[in-house]
């Protein structure tokens, strides 16, 4: 795992997180399709919010166990918070398009069946 930072696109929002990119999913729910996400999981520990608290909106569908989190500034969703589905404990799914200087070429995300959930 490496340390990573990222955020939004206006900067209100920044984080850094803990990651291992070579874990990287795309997932065809409704939503993850139509916002091209790339998402990687972290663990609450590895995730930290530097900035930005007071401009997340947060977003549920479906079944309410995903909190999307957005800029209420520009919109962008840098990340999310849920159970995953066999999973006891809250994790971050965070949006690896918004992590700095990452080159997305090099990624081999693995398919996640998330419209049957």
């Amino acid at each position: 795992m490496e340390r990573y930072e990222g955020g939004c696109q206006c900067g209100a929002v920044r984080f850094d997180v803990a990651l291992d990119l070579g874990r990287t999913a795309v997932c065809n729910c409704s939503r993850c399709v139509r916002l091209g996400w790339i998402m990687c999981f972290a663990s609450m520990e590895d995730f930290s919010l530097r900035s930005g608290a007071d401009r997340l909106s947060v977003y549920t569908f479906n079944r309410e166990i995903v909190r999307h989190q957005f800029c209420s500034v520009c919109g962008i969703e840098p990340f999310a918070r849920g159970v995953p589905p066999g999973r006891d404990e809250e994790m971050i799914a965070v949006n690896v398009r918004c992590l700095d200087g990452i080159d997305l070429d090099r990624l081999e995300p693995r398919k996640v069946d998330g419209k049957s959930l």
